[in-house]
């Protein structure tokens, strides 16, 4: 019998037993860094001849391992062999695809610490940070399998005499996946999955600096069972097979995780009929958001601090949900400031690889680091910095320098800042917390909705009339009550944005599935 899905529990690394498994783990993949990944097309691995290198973010010279990359003519094949598979995948059971996902789910959960150390190699992740990306993997398949079983038979529809009425939902075809680097195997896994159990086959483009992760998802699923076709990996460039696959007449659907601008790129270009498309390509967009915490002078100001910093600085401030601005009421501005800074000073940066188990690792590449440093340098423009500063070593505020040799950005804390600023406006996706002074709620809740994203908020507040009023007009897709807005758990809190953040396509929601999905109305007369 099949249990109720529950989300996957977290460790506590304080304690010494997850403590050595997750040391153990890290040395287990630090012996298999450099390896070279093929591509995987109809179940056949295939070598190019051309690599892609991916490197540790904390230590750019190490190379956790090489992919082959494809061009216009392995995306072309893979296409191929997707079709070919769709033709018998989408005639399986639904509760047969789900068993896949169980399958991969229980493989992901034995090689937990494996996984998450890879991810601490290719992308800089805190241990929990990396464990809880898997745990959320996990819940994908879990969560996505239960779901294709409630939504494989026929639907309920009003009987009407004389006929037998009946609705059910049907594949779409092939779909093409780019997921982020930032979440590189739950988005990757959430993405996936629920193309595949509802039938369709995929053709994936990993991030290409984090395709070894990807890899190891995609031989999970060859270990599951999943027939050879079905998920095609297919790591190269955007400009030359990213376009490719978004434009290509078979393309179905295009399910996409990412910037704002490349999103809109693909959105355009899925508006677009390409010459022998029968269809209207479905495009499934997240794309980032310039999030914000609410502080109100009702609420627990420490409870407040402690969200502002875990939501600004987890995981460098690399997830579309960070907290990028805390808008402060002016009769609290001040003290929940120090607290912010006084937090922040405490937590530590440094490779993620080593047994000290960092707070923060380095940002994901070089051309991230480079960004990020020009937005703190419009921020000395822009505001007065009260924590971190630059590379360097040019800090201020007391926060240690970073360690050398890797794309180590301290927390950097930004205050007086006006809310039209662009560092109150652009999605820095880095570890920079622009602090905005409210007059009150009401003005508060206008800078919290005056950007072109609309992605996560919080607000924090004992007055529950306002809670209640921030219910119908903070304008987010995934608002929080006096606790962080990082951290969405698989159909607790289902996942996706308005406006410019996305589609709001809620991942890890009840409605996800059907998106990959269409509707066919069937009818008998008797």
């Amino acid at each position: 019998m099949l249990m109720p899905y529950r989300p996957e529990p977290y460790v506590d690394f304080s304690q010494d037993q997850p403590r050595q498994k997750m040391i153990a783990a890290l040395e287990q993949v630090r012996g298999q860094l450099g390896q070279t990944y093929p591509l995987l097309i109809g179940g056949r691995k295939v070598e190019t001849g051309q690599k892609v290198e991916s490197v540790m973010p904390a230590s750019p010279k190490t190379v956790v391992g090489a992919v082959t990359k494809a061009g216009p003519d392995q995306a072309e094949q893979a296409m191929q062999a997707a079709l070919a598979a769709f033709r018998s995948w989408s005639r399986v059971e639904p509760e047969t695809r789900a068993r896949i996902l169980f399958k991969a789910a229980a493989i992901m959960r034995r090689r937990i610490y494996e996984l998450a150390a890879w991810m601490c190699f290719e992308v800089s992740k805190s241990w929990i940070e990396a464990y809880a990306d898997v745990c959320e993997a996990i819940d994908f398949l879990e969560f996505y399998g239960r779901e294709m079983i409630r939504l494989g038979g026929p639907q309920p529809v009003t009987p009407y005499p004389g006929e037998d009425n009946e609705l059910r939902y049907i594949p779409l075809g092939v779909g093409v996946v780019i997921p982020p680097w930032n979440f590189p195997l739950a988005i990757c896994t959430g993405m996936t999955s629920a193309a595949i159990v509802t039938g369709n086959t995929v053709v994936l483009k990993p991030a290409s600096t984090a395709p070894v992760i990807a890899a190891k998802m995609t031989e999970i699923f060859e270990q599951a069972g999943l027939p050879p076709g079905v998920l095609n990996y297919c790591p190269g460039s955007g400009g030359q097979i990213g376009d490719f696959l978004v434009e290509h007449p078979k393309t179905r659907f295009v399910s996409f995780t990412g910037s704002m601008e490349v999103g809109l790129r693909i959105f355009e270009k899925c508006g677009r009929i390409s010459p022998g498309q029968i269809w209207l390509k479905r495009s499934i967009l997240e794309m980032g958001g310039k999030d914000c915490i609410v502080v109100d002078e009702t609420a627990d100001l420490d409870a407040a601090a402690e969200g502002i910093v875990a939501s600004a600085f987890g995981f460098q401030g690399q997830k579309c949900s960070a907290c990028s601005r805390a808008i402060l009421v002016r009769d609290i501005h001040d003290r929940v400031l120090e607290q912010v800074v006084e937090r922040s000073k405490r937590l530590s940066v440094g490779d993620t690889t080593s047994q000290e188990n960092f707070y923060m690792g380095a940002v994901i590449d070089e051309p991230s680091y480079r960004k990020i440093n020009e937005y703190i340098g419009i921020g000395r423009k822009e505001g007065r910095i009260v924590l971190g500063g630059g590379p360097g070593g040019q800090l201020a505020g007391g926060c240690p320098p970073p360690p050398v040799g890797g794309y180590f950005i301290p927390p950097t804390i930004v205050a007086g800042v006006d809310r039209n600023a662009k560092i109150a406006q652009e999605e820095i996706f880095g570890p920079v917390l622009a602090v905005i002074q409210a007059r009150d709620f009401d003005d508060a809740l206008e800078i919290a909705n005056g950007t072109r994203f609309g992605l996560t908020g919080a607000l924090y507040s004992n007055d529950r009339f306002r809670l209640e009023r921030a219910r119908h007009e903070f304008h987010v897709g995934n608002l929080y009550f006096n606790r962080k807005c990082t951290g969405a758990l698989v159909d607790v809190q289902p996942f996706g944005g308005f406006n410019m953040s996305g589609t709001d396509s809620k991942a890890g929601g009840r409605d996800y599935l059907l998106l990959f999905m269409q509707g066919k109305a069937i009818a008998e007369r008797l």
